[in-house]
């Protein structure tokens, strides 16, 4: 979540504001997951200067309070002198009584390795900024260098971007382009591209051999040069280089971020199994981020706050419609076949259409819900299998129903996003979801554009997919086969019973019969659990829509309820050709034309 910015802002900013706050990270204790930081505030004309530590990060949306993994902190003046440090809050030092120059250093304690925390060991330092560095608000317009004092008996070096000065000090021009800089300082493999006098690398941290970091690369290349097409350019990046920081280690955290010149990438899943294929789909989703949220930015994250959770309705747009683009994109670019794709929107469709969420919260809504989910954590149960439906997901499957409702207009996703990024991407002008209804209702016409926002955005309506498949000869059917219970059971590794893991979903069996999460069930019909056995099998033995006994635990004491099995309510995806109907050629053109494939 960044502010944007232009070169000609940045040039204003370095002549009217002359000052360099500097900062130097080593590593000495990586062995025990610490940096040291020290840093130079100069010229500084107040009396009480306020360090903080950010408590959200870049592209998170959700509170993180990295200042509890910040200690031993000092601050000194000018001339070495100890000053008065003092708390006003967990997050922030506050300090006085300085020459004009202060001074800190503190330690960090740093083990996640993902798109929002830092880590650092003897295998990396990987940076995420607000997760490392200590900020002083009212310095937010001066210019940063920072000196990444690497290891080089480990063959470290510095891949970010940040524009380097020297060796290994490079710049920021001010605050909010440095807290949106990751940085990888490790013994990495560089690998890049030239597209349109830009550059694109990938900086890959890695235990695999270089034939497969080759061969990922192009991949990556592919993945690239097919989201181009979509919006018909690259963004101009700042420096004119893009890179990509992917962490493909076993101490990484599975993960991906997006920055306005980078992103990162983490998992442990490595190149050799199962990466190859596995891990293009977080470059894919991450670079089209480059487009829609870096530079097509919601109004309602503008300007990010550090201090506060950052709240939009426009996620589903944001993220989900990077969502519906990001398998898309590498169906387009030919790294997975029009059936994997086709077949795998089946897990996303059923997620959100089965789910009595919406009957709650609109696709806005449920992306006001983001500073709770967005890797927030609580100690306190919640009820979001009944409640929330991720904006990723939601938003995927409504681009899905989007692009084909336009398609049959003789119309396209592609090209609605070009108009998008022409008026507000390119020119930094950041959007309102009203700005998008105009917009559509500009390209597709205001009938086309008015219902589907007030029946699918301001509204919780489901579109027609079975038409909408059907026009690109795919077939969606609803099950109906497997008895379906309606909440999460785990049968225990001995057999003897099963633990309801989940809350049942309103209206279904189980929420019917007043079962519950944590309820223990012994039986149903007096038949026992077999060993090993999975609970759906189970379930096979008896009819749909007969009454049955559950025989359940409830805090100790022993209960016994009626349930009614359902057909389950989840629908299958797939090519017309691969069941009893054959598309027309209509619908193969179609479908060429959408998925662009032979």
């Amino acid at each position: 979540m960044k502010t944007p910015f232009t070169f000609l802002t940045l040039m204003f900013t370095w002549v009217l504001f002359g000052q360099t706050n500097t900062y130097k990270i080593s590593f000495e204790n990586a062995v025990h997951h610490e940096a040291v930081i020290e840093a130079t505030f100069p010229d500084l004309d107040m009396d009480t200067i306020s360090f903080r530590m950010s408590r959200t990060s870049p592209g998170r949306y959700a509170l993180h309070e990295f200042a509890k993994n910040v200690y031993g902190f000092k601050a000194t003046d000018g001339q070495g002198n100890t000053l008065k440090v003092f708390r006003p809050n967990p997050y922030e030092w506050g300090v006085s009584g300085h020459d004009g120059t202060v001074k800190i250093s503190y330690i960090l304690f740093a083990n996640r390795g993902d798109g929002t925390y830092s880590q650092i060991d003897e295998t990396h330092a990987h940076l995420n900024i607000p997760a490392t560095f200590m900020y002083v608000p009212e310095l937010g317009n001066r210019k940063i260098e920072v000196d990444f004092d690497v290891r080089e008996d480990l063959n470290w070096k510095v891949a970010t971007q940040l524009p380097l000065v020297t060796g290994t000090t490079h710049m920021a021009p001010n605050l909010y382009y440095f807290m949106d800089s990751p940085t990888e300082i490790s013994d990495f493999t560089l690998k890049s591209f030239e597209v349109d006098g830009q550059t694109i690398q990938l900086a890959l941290h890695h235990n695999g051999t270089e034939e497969e970091a080759n061969e990922y690369f192009e991949r990556v290349k592919k993945t690239v040069l097919e989201q181009k097409e979509v919006y018909g350019e690259l963004p101009d990046f700042d420096y004119g280089t893009y890179t990509f920081l992917a962490c493909y280690i076993p101490n990484a955290s599975g993960d991906g971020m997006e920055h306005r010149n980078s992103t990162i990438l983490t998992t442990t899943r490595s190149l050799a199994n199962g990466g190859m294929r596995g891990n293009i789909g977080t470059v894919s989703h991450e670079f089209f981020h480059a487009w829609n949220v870096e530079r097509i930015r919601p109004k309602s994250l503008e300007p990010f706050d550090f201090e506060a959770a950052d709240m939009s309705g426009a996620l589903w747009f944001a993220e989900g419609f990077t969502s519906y683009y990001t398998n898309l994109i590498l169906c387009r670019a030919g790294l997975i076949s029009p059936k994997e794709y086709i077949e795998g929107l089946t897990g996303t469709f059923n997620y959100v259409w089965t789910s009595p969420a919406r009957r709650f919260f609109n696709p806005i809504e449920m992306s006001y819900q983001a500073p709770f989910v967005d890797a927030a954590t609580s100690v306190d149960p919640v009820n979001r299998e009944n409640t929330f439906i991720s904006y990723y997901s939601y938003g995927s499957v409504l681009g899905l129903a989007m692009d084909l409702s336009l398609r049959q207009q003789g119309l396209n996703l592609d090209d609605y996003m070009k108009l998008v990024w022409q008026r507000h991407g390119k020119k930094e002008i950041p959007y309102t979801i009203e700005n998008l209804h105009t917009l559509l209702n500009e390209y597709a016409g205001k009938s086309f554009g008015d219902n589907f926002f007030n029946s699918f955005i301001y509204q919780s309506g489901m579109p027609d997919y079975a038409s909408l498949f059907q026009s690109v000869g795919v077939r969606l059917v609803q099950r109906g086969i497997n008895p379906y219970f309606g909440s999460n059971v785990s049968i225990n590794e001995d057999g003897t019973e099963g633990i309801i893991s989940s809350n049942p979903k309103i209206d279904s069996p189980a929420y019917k019969a007043g079962l519950a999460k944590g309820d223990v069930i012994l039986n149903i019909n007096n038949v026992p659990f077999v060993d090993g056995q999975n609970f759906t099998d189970y379930l096979k033995q008896s009819n749909q829509g007969e009454s049955l006994e559950v025989n359940f635990s409830r805090f100790g004491n022993e209960k016994t309820a009626s349930l009614v099995l359902e057909p389950s309510p989840n629908y299958t995806i797939n090519l017309m050709e691969d069941t009893s109907q054959q598309p027309s050629t209509a619908m193969l053109k179609a479908r060429k034309e959408w998925l662009k494939s032979e």
